[in-house]
């Protein structure tokens, strides 16, 4: 090669040099001119942003678009319509994500996003942020699917059927929004879209099938030691109850009810409780005696689902347990063979609050005492001393013939009473003290006194059935006399009837003059002997087998003269 040519060789190379060097400045000048703003010509939904940078994009937006804020859309669903206002549901423009969909933001040194910022962008959406409307949308429209269950209320199945709901199309609602928020006359429909329950038919005919109808078919029976407790449907039904669980209804169990009712069945803090007879509606009934037990909650409540579908013969349970067995049981009270009113007497008092007190308070501790054939009753061991710690307060008693204050006073009308009960149930009379001196609210010759201590009210059932003794007081009132009656429980052992003699021997009072702070006025009458008689006959016979006399000697009750104190 000649010098002449291989000068010309490097012209070329130089000036093929020079013109990709002006080419690399020109491509550098027009992305530093374009940088990361929109591309010209650029609109979001009819929003001119072509050429500006991302933050006066999105300023342009927020003014261009500004009114659909407040611009509310009407919604039409099912024959009716309401109105969404975008800002009061979160349906807004996302203009940032709007300014970047329009191609604003950093475009990197590729030649395509280059060539279109200078060839000119698009009419583009806008980016709509819906997903508070269509929480908005789901709170109004269209109602959800009601899951069929089974329910045990009062030992009954209850079923609550399954219905199906609506609700609406939400990829299509999403769309019809953002539309709607940008159209000069927004508005949208709503079509209605079935929503099937969880739980159908089907599902709960099963539940009901395997485990509902199973479970109500009679009571089961948890066996501690040798004491079965038996719970019947209607009290384990509020235990039992059934939840959806992978598109089915299973058996569901509280617990804690279930304890609640085992331990109603046993005694509480593992002591045995004796059986006894009650009045349930009037009625005598015998009360079951209670295991004393401790046991593992869990041994029975991990097996009872299995337990109430077992078929009939086949309800029953042991459950380990520490048992102590009471030592009169259900079978004993039931042979006391307490079934009827045997005996029943009504005294009346006039009206005084200690009386109320007193009385009531006696009439609460005395009812309910149940008396086994042999066991004799005594007042004062029942009732205890006549104490405030006891419920007692001071009244009116009768002592050394005239009378006094002291705790307790009115007991003895509940004496009285109880005797009398006792004098007709033809109960062994072992100890009983009339007044000192006749009160003739009391039947007379027919009484008793009672005081802590020294005199009290005793009488044996000597009969072969067990006797309930039941007490009740209505307090008296400023315009009515207090009432009291007290009842005896059995099986009619006598027929009792009576005779009183007419009164004799009387005694004059005499006059009592007292100085003394505690001194009570009082007109004397005169004391008297009188005496009455219990014939016994058998239940339905005029025939007397036994009789019995009691006699009373009553004390004058004295005049009592209240004065001064010398030098008071």
């Amino acid at each position: 090669m000649s010098k002449r040519e291989g000068a010309g060789g490097g012209v070329v190379l130089l000036v093929v040099a020079g013109v990709v060097l002006l080419a690399g400045a020109a491509y550098a000048a027009a992305h530093t001119i374009a940088g990361d703003k929109v591309p010209r010509g650029t609109t979001v939904a009819g929003v001119d942003i072509g050429g500006l940078s991302p933050a006066d994009a999105e300023q342009a937006l927020r003014e261009g678009l500004a009114d659909r804020e407040d611009r509310p859309i009407t919604v039409d669903h099912d024959g009716s319509s309401f109105e969404l206002v975008p800002s009061d549901v979160g349906l807004s423009v996302d203009y940032a994500g709007s300014v970047a969909e329009a191609g604003g933001g950093d475009r990197g040194w590729a030649p395509g996003p280059l060539w279109d910022y200078w060839a000119g962008g698009d009419d583009v959406d806008a980016v709509i942020n819906a997903d508070g409307a269509l929480d908005t949308l789901a709170d109004q429209v269209g109602t959800p699917a009601t899951d069929g269950d089974i329910r045990f209320r009062r030992g009954e199945i209850v079923v609550v059927d399954p219905v199906a709901g609506e609700t609406f199309d939400a990829e299509a609602a999403y769309d019809a929004l953002q539309d709607a928020y940008l159209d000069q006359e927004p508005e949208i429909e709503l079509p209605v879209v079935a929503v099937e329950p969880e739980i159908d038919e089907a599902d709960v005919q099963e539940a009901l099938d395997s485990f509902a109808n199973p479970a109500m078919t009679g009571p089961v029976t948890l066996v501690f030691g040798d004491s079965p407790v038996q719970l019947q449907p209607r009290q384990f039904a509020r235990a039992l109850g059934m939840r959806a669980e992978d598109g089915e209804l299973v058996p569901d169990l509280d617990d804690a009810a279930l304890i609640r009712l085992v331990d109603a069945g046993v005694s509480e803090e593992d002591a045995p409780v004796d059986a006894t007879v009650a009045l349930v509606g009037g009625k005598p009934k015998v009360v079951p005696a209670k295991p004393g037990v401790t046991f593992d909650p869990d041994d029975v409540s991990s097996a009872f689902l299995d337990l109430v579908t077992r078929p009939e013969g086949e309800r029953e349970m042991k459950v380990e347990a520490t048992v102590a067995e009471p030592d009169f049981t259900t079978a004993d009270a039931k042979a006391l063979g307490i079934t009827e009113k045997v005996s029943s007497f009504t005294t009346y008092y006039p009206y005084a609050e200690y009386r109320n007190t007193n009385i009531g308070r006696a009439a609460e501790i005395i009812d309910g005492t149940v008396l086994k054939p042999g066991d004799v009753f005594s007042l004062n061991d029942i009732v205890g001393e006549r104490t405030r710690e006891n419920g007692f307060t001071e009244g009116f008693i009768i002592s050394d013939g005239i009378f006094k204050e002291d705790l307790g006073g009115g007991v003895s009308q509940m004496a009285t009473t109880t005797f009398n009960a006792m004098f007709f149930a033809g109960l062994e009379d072992i100890e009983h003290k009339p007044h000192s001196f006749y009160i003739d609210r009391y039947p007379v010759g027919r009484e008793a006194t009672v005081a802590w201590g020294s005199v009290d009210l005793r009488f044996r059932n000597d009969t072969d059935h067990g006797v309930l003794v039941h007490a009740v007081v209505t307090p008296s009132t400023p315009s009515s006399q207090g009432v009291v009656t007290v009842s005896m429980y059995s099986t009619k052992t006598w027929d009792i009837t009576t005779k009183t003699s007419d009164r004799y021997n009387y005694r004059a009072p005499a006059t009592r003059t007292l100085t003394t702070a505690d001194c009570y006025p009082n007109t004397g009458y005169s004391g008297f002997d009188v005496d009455v008689w219990r014939y016994f006959h058998e239940p339905g016979s005029d025939e007397v087998v036994r009789t019995e006399k009691f006699h009373t000697a009553y004390t004058p009750s004295d005049t009592v003269v209240c004065k001064k104190p010398k030098g008071a």
